[in-house]
């Protein structure tokens, strides 16, 4: 095999990509255990309460996590069976439902996000200089909107932009 493949720096920077994903995956899934959430629940609390009126339309919260349409309606079985979310009709198209936070999702997170927080200042964005930060995030959104251009759907003011080149 030639050695120049195997030293490529793409594959240098996306091995790095997943390997610092995986190692912050797993301190994030132990402190979330603690407060009886699984990290696809985190996540999606998380995004309801950062999105407008504290609601998701189902489809939107679907691609926002990288979840299919039935896994995330899997996700909010459970967080509706424990009260932490509440599905509502969406005004504007019945055929639509939405994922709204409840007042206990609400305080199930804020009771989560101090040591989520701690771990993020530790493990990621207490390593880095300020500027070094900027940088990264301004490159960790130029290749999400890239890849998944739909995960800012259902944020107020979004424009989705069209995958590929953009002129």
């Amino acid at each position: 095999m030639n050695q120049d493949l195997l030293d490529d720096p793409r594959i240098t920077a996306i091995g790095l990509l997943v390997e610092t994903y995986a190692g912050l995956s797993a301190r994030f899934a132990e402190q979330y255990e603690e407060h009886g959430l699984s990290p696809v629940e985190f996540e999606v609390l998380t995004r309801l309460a950062r999105s407008p009126s504290h609601q998701l339309r189902m489809t939107d919260l679907a691609a926002q996590t990288s979840l299919s349409t039935s896994g995330v309606t899997r996700v909010v079985d459970r967080l509706e069976r424990n009260s932490l979310i509440r599905r509502r009709a969406c005004p504007s198209d019945r055929r639509s439902m939405h994922a709204v936070i409840t007042q206990a999702g609400l305080d199930r997170l804020t009771e989560t996000l101090p040591g989520h927080l701690e771990i993020i200042e530790r493990w990621f964005t207490g390593l880095l200089e300020p500027a070094a930060l900027d940088n990264l995030l301004g490159a960790l959104r130029t290749v999400r909107d890239a890849v998944h251009p739909e995960a800012t759907a259902g944020a107020a003011g979004v424009d989705v932009p069209k995958p590929g080149p953009q002129k």
